[in-house]
């Protein structure tokens, strides 16, 4: 009788261990009071709205965004190819190449930031925001060629031969037969790629500079001179995003196939 019991009591304890701080933002997010609290002071909506009021937010948002976008497209452009080279051809030292790949995710990202600052930014005189979406790019490239190298791996290659010896050319191939058939592959990708560039802080937080602020970046500054719950409103805003995203892409996708 204990031991069919202890599993399930194990389940909640992690259930409630991981979910916990999730319900203490919301929790807090809905405070009527002045200040960021736990028990919240009353039930109200209004720093949810505040949120919407807050330029510098808005500001940041946008450019989150521009990063996430645009640095996880990129880091596909150049993520498909290196992902069809590897799995289809005998490249020399390709566990070496794998490995390098994915040091960004494998060193420490103040490292990735710090060293971008100190040997990229600083001697090269770099505009902040093209750091930053270099910054992003590198940082989700692993990612890419990780999730759309698993879609290659599970795709046979005699159909991609098959479509060569029927008259296609490689290049035809690629664009007819393979690239159709790990579509999957590729938007569930893009869907993790974005999801770590819009909440990525250390790298973030050494190439950020006045006026040029991630979401998350602008967010722990608001909070050094104000203490108010429009911050956990925001960020339980953005819980729900990413909760949301990873839920429609596991609902059409199969999301958890790739990762």
């Amino acid at each position: 009788m204990t031991s069919r019991l202890f599993s399930p009591l194990v389940l909640l304890l992690v259930l409630a261990f991981l979910i916990g701080p999730f319900a203490i933002i919301i929790a807090a997010s809905l405070s009527a009071g002045e200040t960021l609290a736990f028990p919240p002071q009353g039930l109200s909506l209004r720093w949810v709205f505040k949120v919407f009021e807050i330029e510098s937010f808005r500001q940041s948002f946008g450019i989150s965004l521009f990063l996430a976008i645009g640095g996880t497209l990129t880091a596909l452009i150049l993520g498909v190819p290196a992902s069809y080279a590897l799995s289809r051809y005998k490249v020399p030292g390709a566990e070496t190449i794998r490995t390098i790949v994915s040091s960004p995710i494998i060193v420490p990202g103040i490292i990735v930031g710090l060293a971008l600052l100190r040997y990229f930014v600083v001697p090269f005189n770099t505009g902040i925001l093209f750091a930053l979406f270099m910054a992003h790019t590198a940082l989700i490239l692993p990612y890419a060629v990780r999730v759309v190298s698993a879609s290659l791996t599970n795709l046979r290659s005699d159909i991609e031969e098959a479509a060569v010896l029927l008259g296609s050319s490689r290049v035809g191939a690629f664009f007819r037969v393979v690239l159709p058939n790990i579509r999957g592959g590729i938007l569930a990708a893009f869907i993790l790629g974005f999801v770590t560039s819009f909440n990525q802080v250390p790298v973030s937080l050494f190439l950020s500079g006045p006026g040029i602020r991630t979401l998350p970046i602008d967010m722990l500054a608001y909070m050094e001179i104000t203490y108010d719950p429009s911050v956990a409103a925001l960020s339980a805003l953005l819980a729900f995003m990413s909760l949301g995203i990873v839920f429609l892409a596991e609902r059409f996708l199969g999301f958890s196939r790739y990762v």
